[in-house]
């Protein structure tokens, strides 16, 4: 375990560290008040985030060792940089019409105000992520290929809805468009934009992906060779987006904790790590191919933490729900994925013992 989770030991120490300097130099006496925050943030953001783990390892079991490592250095850089504390300033920029570096500003030195802008970017935010999730989750399950069923007698059905070409983007559109119709006047052409580049941005990104892939299998020496880094580079983009996807309900959820953009940035990264060296656990130790159902899981949850974000846009949904929910379908699988193997087990046994019975008679 500590092979894996050594650089979150140190990433959580740093940044503890660097939690309680930036409080007393804030507000002199509040070090200790922003060390706990940070460590409740980072503890939100794994318990949001299992599904992200086994969802990310699907497809770092496809990647080279050169891109696991590349997903868990750039990759962290990018998530706790890029997500935590320079999308949300970038959002806020766009939808107050003020340059980043004003914003920046405005973040480290009138949290209050920083929230507020925030606040007001909230749905169209949501309804990207929410948009990209639910594409991952329709197209995970229309698939008429696909023969291995968790809860089966929703999951068959769906997988035969593969037939019908572009389904999952009819339904994700009628879905943007439902949600539209709660938020205010003032968003909704906001929402509607941001929605449609969500499905715009997974079509893109999967089809790419799916291209390359295609394309490293004809096994031509140039083009293999090519196809792999390109595919590698993809596929580091689709892990990215979707870390970034899972990670804006836990960015705008953490002001609940606390306005101060740095102590988020820190408690929100560490609990990044922990979820980056849980992905590379998984992929090493083969997790997801010991236990069958995980995936199915996974993928249930985005579908739920998809739904609840389009709900945000109009209703608060408190983390803790957003958060049971998810580790809710991930224990569930878990439990079902054990329960099968050991059902595999007794049937092995028994067809073990029915082959030396029937040797002894003879």
């Amino acid at each position: 375990m500590l092979e894996y989770f050594l650089g979150s030991y140190i990433v959580t120490i740093a940044g503890l560290i660097g939690a309680y300097f930036w409080g007393e130099h804030v507000h002199n006496g509040t070090g200790l008040t922003c060390v706990f925050i940070a460590i409740v943030l980072g503890i939100l953001e794994v318990s949001l985030s299992f599904d992200n783990a086994v969802v990310n390892a699907m497809k770092l079991e496809k990647m080279s060792h050169k891109w696991r490592h590349r997903f868990l250095t750039w990759g962290i850089a990018i998530a706790v940089f890029g997500m935590r504390f320079l999308f949300p300033i970038l959002v806020v920029s766009i939808f107050a019409k003020l340059s980043m570096l004003e914003v920046a500003k405005i973040a480290t030195s009138d949290s209050m105000r920083y929230a507020h802008y925030l606040h007001q970017t909230h749905a169209p935010i949501v309804t990207f992520g929410g948009m990209f999730l639910i594409m991952l989750f329709l197209n995970y399950f229309y698939k008429k290929e696909k023969d291995v069923h968790w809860i089966r007698h929703i999951e068959e059905p769906l997988s035969h809805l593969d037939h019908m070409k572009g389904i999952e983007i009819v339904i994700a559109l009628f879905m943007l468009l439902a949600t539209q119709n709660f938020v205010p006047a003032e968003q909704k052409v906001h929402v509607l934009i941001a929605g449609i580049s969500g499905i715009l941005t997974y079509l893109l990104i999967d089809g790419v992906t799916h291209f390359l892939e295609k394309h490293e299998e004809m096994r031509a020496a140039k083009c293999a060779v090519q196809a792999g880094g390109c595919t590698g580079l993809i596929s580091f983009i689709y892990l990215e987006l979707i870390d970034a996807s899972f990670s804006l309900d836990g960015v705008l959820g953490a002001f609940a904790l606390s306005k101060d953009i740095i102590i988020i940035t820190i408690g929100l990264s560490i609990g990044a790590m922990f979820v980056r060296s849980l992905t590379i656990m998984l992929v090493e130790k083969k997790t997801l191919a010991r236990f069958l159902y995980l995936e199915h899981g996974a993928h249930w949850a985005i579908g739920a933490l998809a739904c609840l974000m389009f709900i945000s846009t109009v209703k608060e949904v408190p983390e803790v729900i957003t958060g049971l929910i998810g580790l809710g379908f991930i224990v569930a699988a878990f439990i079902s994925s054990i329960m099968h193997n050991k059902k595999l087990e007794n049937l092995i046994a028994q067809e073990e013992q029915t082959s030396d019975n029937g040797e002894n008679n003879a």
